[in-house]
């Protein structure tokens, strides 16, 4: 007979929505506000509910061969939904927050 669970217990958690893996060429000017721009767009509008992968090129370089990189820095978007590639520093909000298919709210603008 199994136990009843701890209903005061923490839920185990779920694996995070959306998936997220920035390729970067160390702490170069574009790859510094590519982090600071991703780490901004994740924590307004997808909190608690991303996994972000910091993928330096220079340290890890089989990494970049395996996802036949065209530009850096690149975020890839693995999950929900279609695999989505963005090259360049994230600076364009509104085009990085249509690639992961987020809606910008009207108290966003």
């Amino acid at each position: 007979m199994e136990p009843f669970p701890d209903p005061l217990a923490f839920p185990e958690p779920a694996e995070p929505e959306y998936s997220l893996h920035l390729y970067i060429t160390g702490a170069t000017p574009n790859s510094t506000r590519a982090v600071r721009n991703i780490k901004e767009i994740c924590e307004l509008h997808l909190k608690g509910r991303y996994e972000l992968v910091i993928v330096d090129i220079y340290q890890q370089p089989e990494l970049a061969q395996q996802e036949d990189l065209i530009g850096v820095p690149t975020l890839i978007k693995r999950r929900p939904g279609l695999v989505r590639r963005l090259v360049g520093d994230l600076s364009d909000h509104d085009r990085v927050l249509k690639a992961l298919g987020i809606m910008r709210l009207p108290d966003d603008l």
